[in-house]
């Protein structure tokens, strides 16, 4: 297997594309309109519920500006919101290099878009099972796939793509743009994928020690088995 070695980047990236889809909608009302208004032609991508909290925002100039993931990548959400976006257009938008032909020929050929910014938390495993009585099933039912995958895809590329993973740094987020002109710089990028990576960790870690410390009785315990 080949390992790309990237030489070229570019310091300030212009934020065309955001994927946004947050458990902590916090801070959306104030960062969405100043994103708006820093980057005008933006165009977010979103999914279930915090696609309903920004049409909100938004109204009126939500159809110029919102698309569902769904729409985006042509497959609709499974029963519960279990696979929204692990899918090829996403990653590749997440992955690709700005300065290397194949990736942006593999963009054309799926008419994929470069996604700049990815604005993602996570499921709240730490607090679901900080609650009495939750069984391993309710613990089960908050590991976040698709966000851990998200934050990581975006973090590797922040020679392109900024990270956002809490809504504390959407203040300093957007002084970055405004000072660049809509773009992000890489010290932003850089340390926002540094952040990315040590939530990420944090949250697989506490998954392994929750799991580890349950028996394969107390979980065979949620259950009714079903013979085949």
């Amino acid at each position: 297997m080949s390992i790309n070695t990237v030489e070229q980047i570019d310091d300030n990236v212009p934020v065309r594309h955001v994927l946004i889809s947050v458990s902590d909608k916090t801070g959306l009302e104030t960062f969405i309109p100043e994103l708006l208004q820093t980057c005008p032609g933006v165009r977010i991508f979103s999914t279930g519920g915090t696609f309903g909290k920004i049409t909100s925002i938004l109204g009126e100039k939500a159809e110029g500006h919102l698309t569902q993931v769904s729409d985006y990548t042509g497959q609709p959400e499974t029963q519960g919101g279990l696979v929204k976006t692990l899918d090829f257009k996403i990653y590749l938008g997440l992955l690709t290099e700005t300065y290397n032909d194949a990736h942006q020929g593999d963009l054309k050929r799926t008419a994929a878009v470069p996604i700049d910014m990815v604005v993602v938390n996570l499921y709240p495993f730490k607090q679901t099972i900080a609650q009495a009585g939750v069984t391993a099933e309710g613990a089960r039912g908050q590991i976040d796939i698709g966000g851990p995958c998200m934050i990581r895809a975006s973090a590797k590329n922040f020679i392109r793509v900024a990270s956002v993973v809490d809504p504390a740094d959407y203040g300093r987020i957007v002084s970055d743009l405004k000072q660049n002109g809509g773009k992000t710089s890489l010290g932003m990028r850089f340390a926002l994928a540094q952040k990315a990576f040590g939530h990420t960790a944090d949250y697989d870690r506490a998954i392994a020690d929750y799991l580890g410390g349950r028996t394969a009785d107390e979980v065979a315990g949620c259950y009714r088995f079903q013979d085949r």
